[in-house]
């Protein structure tokens, strides 16, 4: 039997959850848009909007506005159907998965037995709007942003996927209610560091964040699959991007961080669930605007090379750990102490191998080592 929140039909109950998941998220993206401008202007030293409204609270709202009565404008040799619908492949994805991600314990729009296998393939549906935007466009800069779009996608994946797995076999469930109720006592992240580090570097990727923002880079590529799109068909992009930044950043908070069960969760009620899972998603989100601020976008060729030679091979190993490790059904205590000790020590060779790599300097092309001894 299906729990419905307002005693009504099963159609009507999902559909009114639908409408508020709607509603709150048209303002969660405005809210993100001014807290990620007021964040990186405190980082860089600057102000960020303040003139819009009280200390600048209606810039988002001035910016919805304008899109919306900007004219929409389609090239001349585009594919018309392609080029329409590309938005929509981007932005429709990324609501389907508020359906299984849980707000609190047991509050979501369905509970889903693979609950987390769901919201990761709706997920990486979004990659199609891409390619279509791309291609329909007919611009080459577009098509180009739109490859790497999809090489990147693909690469960055399944480590993701992987990483989740590895957090799935500790739990023993995709259902993604059941892995927050199963951290009431400790998160997952205590026990899976590695995963939790390749899931939110994955995550960065996945959005095309900096600095994986490689297939939108302003000064290679324009502006990436969408550079041909104005207005509100534009606006349809940048609001599927902050949406998924928020839903991955819930669904990092439920899988990681305990949700809404860590810690007093079930005690306290749903209330104080609501607010653990509101900061610690806002905690991952925060990251990944620190992170911006941080570091400079990266070489397309170290973006690849970054998830094939060290992300994939990392989160295959973390499985094949995890594998042995529960495969022998030892003492929880010791079960759990060794998947945190072994993960843990994933980390720090993911980190000394990134560090190895930044340390080593490129190889230069031996006609330019030459054209620089002739100068010399």
């Amino acid at each position: 039997m299906i729990e419905t929140l307002f005693g009504l039909p099963v159609g009507f109950d999902a559909a009114i959850r639908l409408l508020i998941v709607v509603g709150v998220m048209t303002v969660v993206v405005m809210a993100l848009i001014y807290l990620e401008r007021k964040v990186l202007a405190r980082f860089q030293q600057r102000l960020g909007p303040t003139r819009t409204g009280p200390m600048g609270l209606l810039q988002s709202v001035a910016d919805a506005l304008k899109l919306i009565a900007k004219e929409d404008v389609r090239p001349k040799n585009a594919d018309a159907w392609v080029f329409e619908l590309a938005p929509f492949l981007v932005f429709v994805p990324t609501f389907l998965g508020f359906v299984a991600v849980p707000f609190a314990i047991a509050w979501n729009v369905r509970e889903l037995e693979l609950g987390l296998l769901y919201v990761l393939a709706v997920s990486s549906v979004n990659i199609v709007g891409w390619v279509m935007a791309g291609w329909g466009s007919d611009n080459r800069y577009a098509i180009l942003g739109a490859l790497r779009a999809v090489a990147q996608s693909i690469s960055y994946e399944l480590p993701l996927v992987l990483a989740m797995i590895s957090v799935a076999m500790v739990a023993n469930s995709l259902n993604l209610v059941e892995i927050v109720r199963g951290q009431a006592s400790v998160p997952n992240i205590v026990w899976q560091p590695l995963p939790a580090l390749l899931f939110f570097i994955c995550l960065l990727a996945e959005m095309n964040r900096p600095p994986f923002d490689a297939p939108v880079g302003e000064s290679e590529v324009v502006g990436g699959p969408y550079v041909e799109y104005s207005g509100i068909r534009w606006s349809m992009f940048f609001l599927g991007e902050y949406a998924s930044m928020f839903i991955m950043s819930l669904l990092g908070a439920a899988v990681f961080l305990g949700g809404g069960a860590w810690p007093l969760g079930e005690e306290l009620g749903v209330p104080w669930q609501i607010a653990l899972t509101v900061v610690k998603a806002g905690a991952i989100i925060f990251l990944m605007f620190w992170t911006r601020a941080s570091f400079p976008r990266l070489r397309v060729d170290q973006m690849m090379s970054f998830s094939w030679k060290i992300l994939l091979p990392a989160s295959i190993a973390q499985i094949l750990v995890n594998g042995a490790i529960l495969v022998y059904q030892l003492p929880s205590g010791l079960e759990h102490t060794l998947l945190a000790v072994f993960s843990a020590a994933g980390v720090v060779s993911v980190y000394s191998a990134i560090n190895r790599s930044v340390a080593t300097p490129r190889p230069r092309p031996l006609v330019l080592a030459q054209r620089s001894e002739a100068v010399r």
